[in-house]
C-alpha cells in the first residue's frame, strides 16, 4: 500500500513562494502517475497539476506559476509555487495512480495547508 505524506505548507504573503514536498513509501514513484490537487473551503477538490501518460498538465489558474518535479531516487514529488495569490489558499494534496497511464487518484496524502495573505 502506497503512503503519501505532504509537507511544506504554511502562511505566505501574496507574491511569495512555497515548495511543497510529498514523500512516498510502500511503492516506487517511477511506476506511478502523479499529481497535486487542492481544496479550498466550501469548494470541491480540483486538480492543480497531473502527470500521467507521459504528459504534464497544469490547471489554467496555476500555469506559468507552479512547477511539478520529482526525485525518483528519493521517491519524492515536489510542487514549486511562485507568485502566489490569495485564491491559491487551500489544502494541497499529493496523489498517485497505480500506473503511469492511469489518472492519479488511487492514493492520497493527508494534505498540507497553504494560506496566502493579501
Amino acid at each position: 500500500q502506497v503512503q503519501l505524506v505532504e509537507s511544506g505548507g504554511g502562511l505566505v504573503q501574496a507574491g511569495g513562494s512555497l515548495r511543497l514536498s510529498c514523500a512516498a513509501s510502500g511503492g516506487t514513484f517511477s511506476t506511478y502517475s502523479l499529481g497535486w490537487f487542492r481544496q479550498a473551503p466550501g469548494k470541491e477538490r480540483e486538480f492543480v497539476v497531473r502527470w500521467y501518460g507521459g504528459w504534464i498538465t497544469y490547471a489554467d489558474s496555476v500555469k506559468g506559476r507552479f512547477t511539478i518535479s520529482r526525485d525518483i531516487a528519493k521517491n519524492a514529488l515536489y510542487l514549486q509555487m511562485n507568485s502566489l495569490k490569495p485564491e491559491d489558499t487551500a489544502v494541497y494534496y499529493c496523489a498517485a495512480g497505480r500506473s503511469r497511464s492511469s489518472y492519479p487518484n488511487d492514493y492520497w496524502g493527508q494534505g498540507t495547508q497553504v494560506t496566502v495573505s493579501s
